[in-house]
């Protein structure tokens, strides 16, 4: 806190009146203060060796030597700063560490297993709150299974607004499957900036797929469900959106170098060079073009990274 707006903070209790002589949390804004304050004590080292997310900073570093350096550099610049670390929340020249709930390591970004654990020993939902709190708790892994959406389809049906809780055999199998395939979820790679990136996409009747991978590990997956107008978009149409909704997903890893997308609807590969577009697919084009791709065709049966569930 700023000297002299303690007061500001003041609370009571039945000993008396209490201050805070650091911003709370709970005040209004100061989540948003606290995390412009760390980047801009961070700024030089953001994107070099350290990754900050309010009160927990994370230094990477390639050697020992490098993190010895990269850590007294941190721990100096917070002192001068008067911030101050508690050693015993405090890990170090670990090579695999909890990092916002991810299991981060050399290998790539796993799941917390203490996280996979609460939702393996979930309980039947046997309400419509129930199964909303479930199905909030495993989005927040959906990257680590491919086509999340369309499995989850029966469940998000239920927890729609003015809904009626009916639990049925489709709702059962999506509960259990998504238990099953976070229980097996991969370990996805760290993104190479100096590697080329690869996207397969796909479509079905449900919903639209993804992957982003390098050396053909996955990097993450998305997935969305087709609501509206896009349920009755013809196959090219849905091909065609799938592939913009991943790109929109992912266009920070791909603006920068050449990348290469993989489909399975051989049509896209001319779409640049029809003369005659709609309103929607001019719009879908001029999007596409601010990218630097290269479009291979790959057959269906080998596009199964993305294939979405029918």
């Amino acid at each position: 806190m700023r000297e002299g707006d303690e007061w500001k903070t003041a609370f009571k209790t039945k000993l008396g009146l209490y201050e805070w002589l650091v911003t709370p949390f709970g005040l209004t804004n100061a989540p948003s203060t606290f995390m412009r304050l760390m980047n801009h004590v961070l700024r030089s080292f953001i994107g070099k060796f350290c990754v900050v997310y309010f009160d927990d900073i994370l230094i990477y570093s390639k050697t020992l030597d490098a993190h010895v350096e990269h850590l007294k550099a941190v721990l100096q610049t917070l002192r001068e700063e008067k911030l101050f670390g508690n050693i015993e929340k405090c890990v170090f020249c670990i090579d695999k560490l909890t990092f916002l709930d991810y299991i981060v390591s050399s290998q790539g970004v796993e799941v917390d297993p203490e996280k996979i654990k609460a939702i393996q020993e979930w309980p039947r939902p046997t309400s419509i709150s129930q199964v909303r709190s479930f199905h909030g708790l495993a989005s927040f892994y959906q990257r680590f299974v491919p086509n999340f959406s369309s499995i989850t389809v029966p469940l998000t049906g239920i927890i729609k607004k003015n809904s009626v809780f009916s639990w049925g055999n489709e709702q059962e199998e999506a509960f259990l499957k998504i238990k099953d395939c976070l229980t097996r979820a991969p370990v996805l790679a760290l993104p190479n900036f100096d590697k080329m990136f690869e996207i397969e996409c796909d479509a079905s009747g449900v919903g639209i797929g993804a992957v982003l991978m390098q050396e053909r590990r996955p990097i993450a997956y998305f997935s969305e469900k087709l609501n509206g107008a896009a349920l009755n978009y013809p196959v090219y149409d849905k091909e065609m959106y799938a592939l913009i909704r991943a790109l929109e997903t992912w266009q920070h890893y791909l603006l920068p170098k050449e990348f290469v997308i993989h489909t399975d609807h051989e049509a896209l590969k001319h779409i640049t060079g029809q003369h005659k577009l709609n309103k929607m697919h001019a719009k879908w084009v001029e999007f596409l073009e601010s990218f630097p791709y290269v479009i291979r065709y790959k057959k269906g049966k080998e596009n199964v990274v993305a294939d979405v569930i029918e």
